[in-house]
């Protein structure tokens, strides 16, 4: 049994969603189908740390944040919806939209920003319900098996015969929230170019000395963390397997790639204000001991410990290990617990509008693509941007379609 309908959006994540707004508002029928008992789940999980949904920064310096596959910093827009006056949406856009559905933000000091109530539930009631309202259908339970638009549904299998297609399923983080890449070999095997899955914002594995124990769940903070060309200030946790939290994963992406991390347990002094300290007689004071009352940090004093040895002897020497402390780490954990992923269809797989090369028709949206970005906003934003230009692109198809 098959069914024909003008819009096939396969994902209801934020792309997806987006997606699906952008064609109803052209006056087509929208069918959106997603795998999972509930739409945007990932979304929801992300809700529970308040839902950052963008970063309040000047345009060029948030575009920044975003690497392609190529592994090139995007110079200084992504594709498309970025790079184009009336098709740009970015923070202001985000910010405009979210209001636009009764939600009411607020900026923090660092420029994240966050609904008022802190919760992503409110907003996704909200969207939903305009989306039923502008005509489009959701159908849970339905997974994409293949074989052209053929789909496992609680009814038995389906065939969707669509015009146009947004697929927008996600990447291979947190697979138990519907992002499985289970659609990777479908589109191998139709010619289309699909970069290897890597885990993004994720943490470190480390194999810590028994000292150790004592602080794991602790947050580092006052500390700076740099590798390759990507730095941060932010906190991050010591935890029984590793090292994890937003100042590792805005560097992570560097440190996956084999890029040498180092830290700053003191950014905010330098070096000779350090050996100055450094330079306090230690008496009869352990070494543990003397190294709190210079650091007046026990978890900097730790981890100096953990990773700096064989330790200086010399003032100078202590500073610099200080400024300079070798993150020493195993590689990143699983993609399973990785935040988001890096790797997905190839940008020279896809046109301008996000079109598959090798599929007419059918457009591309949010972590299938190959883009990788840090937490902090980047992500949904740039999630929802790609749905709105891969809606529009895929609403022009249909115009032209109607036109010829």
């Amino acid at each position: 049994m098959s069914e024909a309908v003008e819009a096939l959006v396969i994902g209801a994540g934020p792309a997806g969603l987006m997606a699906a707004e952008i064609l109803s508002q052209s006056g087509r029928r929208v069918l959106v189908v997603e795998a999972m008992p509930t739409p945007a789940r990932k979304f929801l999980m992300a809700g529970k740390s308040g839902l950052n949904l963008t970063k309040d920064e000047p345009f060029h310096a948030f575009a920044q944040r975003f690497i392609l596959g190529s592994g090139g910093r995007l110079p200084p827009h992504p594709r498309g919806y970025f790079d184009e006056e009336e098709s740009r949406f970015g923070p202001a856009e985000v910010m405009a939209w979210v209001r636009g559905l009764g939600i009411e933000l607020f900026t923090g000091s660092t420029g994240r920003v966050f609904p008022v109530g802190m919760k992503a539930s409110p907003l996704l009631r909200a969207w939903l319900s305009r989306l039923r309202g502008g005509g489009v259908e959701l159908r849970t339970r339905w997974r994409w098996i293949g074989g052209g638009w053929r789909f496992e549904t609680p009814d038995g299998p389906r065939d969707i015969r669509p015009r146009v297609v947004v697929l927008a399923l996600g990447g291979a983080s947190w697979p138990r929230l519907g992002s499985d890449a289970a659609w990777v070999p479908w589109l191998k095997d139709a010619g289309v170019g699909v970069a290897p899955f890597r885990p993004a914002n994720v943490g470190f594995r480390v194999s810590w000395s028994a000292p150790m124990a004592r602080h794991f769940g602790t947050a580092v903070k006052g500390t700076a963390l740099r590798a390759g060309d990507l730095s941060s200030r932010g906190e991050w946790v010591i935890g029984r397997q590793g090292i994890e939290g937003g100042g590792v994963y805005e560097i992570s992406a560097a440190l996956r790639d084999g890029a040498a991390g180092r830290v700053d347990l003191a950014p905010d002094l330098d070096r000779a204000a350090l050996a100055a300290r450094f330079s306090r007689p230690k008496g009869k004071l352990s070494l543990g001991n003397w190294l709190r009352r210079v650091l007046e940090d026990p978890v900097k004093v730790a981890l100096l410990l953990e990773w700096g040895r064989p330790l200086p002897g010399d003032p100078a020497g202590w500073a610099d290990l200080t400024k300079g402390l070798p993150l020493r780490h195993e590689g990143p954990m699983a993609i399973e617990t990785a935040i988001s992923s890096a790797g997905g269809v190839t940008w020279d797989s896809v046109t301008k509008a996000q079109e598959l090369r090798a599929l007419p028709d059918v457009f591309v949206a949010g972590e299938m693509l190959d883009w990788e970005a840090p937490t902090g906003g980047y992500l949904l934003t740039a999630c929802l941007g790609s749905g709105l230009h891969a809606g529009r692109a895929a609403a022009a198809r249909l115009a032209s379609m109607a036109a010829g």
